[in-house]
């Protein structure tokens, strides 16, 4: 098995970038999900759940700069911030977070047509993993619970011959849709499903496999356009539907800090 792609979300719930090498940091690669547009008023977190049109939202890192652009209008340049820290939250978790300006939320508050605005993680050691599953120390940015996300190429396309059983009008499924930081290939479908509670070598660095993804409807929305579709949730309910969850991809957490790079092996300890 090997890496076969790479991939962070420099902002919770936009479009992401794709790398040959990444940085594994103790709360996840490094620049995903360090940025999140909260709701104005209570702080909460603003995903594609709700707001399907993130996914338009094109961010990159240039010089430490976030860089956004999006349709219809100008490119947006945001340095790491340095302000008095807001309370905001990612669900249920609560933490502060630094805002980034009113020029930032301007810009997505006329964007996104509601009242929002842009934060910094500026010290990514303030929010702890579920302790049902992470240890005592583990540490995650912005990303839904866990640091890491792995997905295995060959389930999806088990998955997507399920949909072509199907006859599904929505076509094949691009990997994208699962918003995946590490894609591995040369695995059988579903091979994850038994590394649970077990660790991972992934180059020279360690991961402890926690959890099985409990996919929502996120899934559901063209990475390129923001549009909703049925699947893969449907077809995930019908083959993948485990206690009521439906699974598809590994939460990982990272043992120590290290660099992977797209064709490192990956081997189950």
């Amino acid at each position: 098995m090997q890496i076969a792609s790479l991939h962070t979300y420099p902002v919770k719930g936009c479009r992401r970038l794709d790398h040959d090498s990444a940085q594994v940091e103790p709360w996840g690669l490094a620049g995903d999900r360090r940025w999140m547009i909260v709701d104005e008023v209570d702080g909460q977190s603003v995903t594609q759940r709700e707001v399907p049109g993130l996914a338009a939202i094109r961010p990159s890192i240039v010089d430490g700069v976030l860089r956004l652009r999006a349709a219809g209008a100008p490119d947006l340049e945001v340095p790491e911030p340095d302000a008095p820290p807001v309370p905001v939250a990612v669900h249920r978790s609560r933490l502060v977070a630094t805002p980034a300006g009113p020029a930032a939320d301007a810009w997505l508050t006329a964007l996104l047509e509601r009242k929002v605005r842009l934060v910094w993680l500026d010290d990514p050691t303030r929010r702890p993993v579920d302790e049902h599953y992470g240890e005592p120390g583990d540490r995650v940015s912005f990303a839904d619970a866990y640091p890491v996300l792995l997905a295995n190429a060959a389930s999806l396309e088990a998955l997507n011959g399920w949909l072509a059983e199907e006859g599904s009008p929505e076509g094949a499924l691009p990997m994208a849709r699962f918003r995946p930081n590490i894609v591995i290939s040369g695995a059988a479908p579903w091979a994850e499903d038994g590394w649970l509670g077990r660790r991972l070598r992934i180059g020279g660095v360690t991961f402890r496999a926690v959890k099985p993804c409990d996919r929502c409807v996120v899934t559901t929305t063209d990475q390129e356009t923001g549009e909703r579709g049925h699947e893969p949730l449907r077809t995930l309910g019908k083959r993948r539907n485990i206690d009521q969850k439906l699974l598809f991809g590994t939460n990982l957490i990272p043992d120590g800090p290290g660099r992977i790079a797209v064709g490192d092996p990956v081997t189950v300890i």
